[in-house]
């Protein structure tokens, strides 16, 4: 080793022993805090779960078709989802796909009420989202590993660790595309709201949001496959779901197992997607 690099070396900065410490002052001082946060979230979404799961299977499967029917008046897509989930019902894989569904959902709703405000916000203050822009970049980049240990620590172990770890995943896209959304309008629009003598709040409903919507949508739509992306990571942390099973086939080197699993995702993430895109029935 060269003498710069060995007198770099020789004095390292304690990054690790810092956070380290950060972490270690916050379950000593407020561990009762986080644990209740956790107990509350757990009991929330097992409970979820487990009122899903007292719906006979064929029934909640023709609801969830009936609603994909209702969003997007498209009939093949409400016979796709009809048969999608009854393929999954079929590979004995539906409590986790209730459990994933439950998660999935609760992530994606929670970093969009989130992200949006936050990219309204940035939208219409240049200087905080030149505050925010680092942070975003930092929660994207950051390999998904390193966010699990210290949410482990402060939560434990359960669905609501998984469902943290989901939220600080996905709520950056929020953020970002809600920001796009926002600045994008043309400006010729808001300036003839002004000159009606719009509010600024008329202007940010009426105006601003209806314009933006068709990006905040792609926002939702790009939340939902972060967070099924996330699956097999949040089960490493206690998370129940399809990632549980494909953690379990990597283990035991189950291709089977991984392979039924791995489809039920991907049916999963169709689903969701073509309930929730703009346009798929013409007439949204």
């Amino acid at each position: 080793m060269d003498p710069i690099s060995k007198f770099l070396a020789s004095y390292k900065i304690p990054v690790g022993a810092w956070g380290k410490a950060f972490f270690e002052f916050l379950t000593d001082n407020f561990n009762a805090f986080f644990r209740g946060i956790s107990g509350g979230l757990n009991y929330l979404l097992e409970g979820l779960v487990n009122l899903l799961l007292m719906v006979p299977p064929v029934i909640l499967v023709l609801a969830i078709a009936v609603l994909a029917w209702l969003l997007q008046r498209s009939k093949p897509l409400a016979i796709g989802v009809f048969i999608g989930l009854l393929f999954i019902l079929n590979q004995g894989l539906w409590k986790q796909t209730v459990q994933t569904l439950v998660l999935v959902v609760a992530a994606t709703v929670a970093s969009m009420a989130i992200g949006v405000p936050l990219g309204i916000w940035a939208a219409h203050k240049p200087k905080v989202y030149r505050i925010m822009l680092p942070v975003l970049d930092l929660m994207q980049t950051l390999p998904t590993f390193v966010y699990l240990i210290p949410v482990l620590t402060l939560f434990g172990l359960g669905n609501a660790p998984g469902l943290i770890v989901t939220i600080i995943f996905v709520i950056p896209t929020a953020v970002r595309l809600t920001h796009l959304g926002v600045v994008s309008v043309p400006k010729a629009i808001v300036e003839a709201g002004e000159a009606f003598g719009a509010t600024k709040r008329q202007l940010l409903w009426k105006v601003e949001l209806p314009a933006a919507l068709p990006t905040i949508m792609a926002g939702l739509t790009q939340a939902i496959m972060l967070s099924l992306s996330m699956v097999v990571f949040a089960a490493l942390i206690g998370a129940g779901g399809l990632g549980t099973e494909i953690n379990r086939a990597l283990g035991s080197r189950k291709i089977d197992l991984g392979l039924e699993a791995g489809l039920a995702i991907v049916i999963l993430a169709i689903i969701l997607d073509r309930m929730t895109r703009i346009g798929v029935g013409g007439k949204k």
